[in-house]
């Protein structure tokens, strides 16, 4: 199984597994071009313009209307919204009563609440005889259990320590704070770390995700 992190981060988030199921869709269509024709599945998360780009969403459809996509309910109104045909939208539920969603022989879904800002999922993903888990855009995942994956894509946006030299460097220096945001609705890597000592197995591979980067200044 191949896994193509096509972009990731504030400026847009896309990964692929295995070019048939697209996780995220934040991006120029350009950037996803090259999977149009051998996608299967499209996972969406949450509204946040970095992963959801209303226009690529509408070109894919136009290029592949019988394509699905699969998400939680509030991710539909922003489905219609960019033109996508509410019979190739699965709508999913979460909870200890939801069910399993399959797609045939090509993966099974489970997905599962985040914390965010907006309401926000996850996903627990059987795909290629593999155990993947998808989590970014929140603050905690002490409520998930994914024991032994064979892989984690998961959130590392910050280390506490420089999260906390920016709030100093931005407060001293009278600048709008908005690392306050990201300390309660994105994960550390040390939050990150933590959860993975728990779930993660001896084989797992962890790939991390939304690292945030500072602006380059221009001379």
């Amino acid at each position: 199984m191949t896994c193509d992190v096509i972009a990731t981060g504030s400026q847009g988030n896309a990964v692929s597994l295995g070019g048939e199921i697209l996780i995220d869709c934040g991006v120029p269509y350009k950037k996803i071009a090259h999977l149009v024709p051998t996608l299967k599945l499209v996972l969406l998360t949450h509204r946040h313009g970095d992963h959801f780009n209303p226009t690529t969403i509408k070109r894919l459809h136009l290029a592949r209307p019988m394509l699905r996509f699969g998400c939680c309910a509030w991710m539909v109104p922003y489905l219609l919204s960019a033109g996508v045909s509410p019979l190739v939208i699965d709508v999913y539920t979460i909870g200890d009563d939801a069910p399993i969603y399959k797609y045939g022989e090509l993966c099974k879904v489970i997905p599962f609440h985040l914390l965010h800002d907006v309401e926000n999922c996850g996903y627990k993903i059987s795909y290629n005889r593999r155990k993947i888990l998808y989590a970014t855009d929140t603050s905690t995942l002490d409520h998930v259990r994914a024991y032994g994956f064979s892989l984690y894509l998961i959130e590392a946006n910050h280390t506490e320590e420089e999260i906390a030299d920016r709030i100093q460097r931005k407060t001293e220096s009278g600048e709008y704070v908005y690392e306050h945001r990201v300390e309660r609705t994105h994960l550390s890597r040390e939050s990150a770390d933590a959860w993975l000592a728990m779930n993660a197995g001896r084989n797992s591979k962890v790939i991390y995700l939304h690292q945030h980067k500072e602006p380059t200044k221009k001379e």
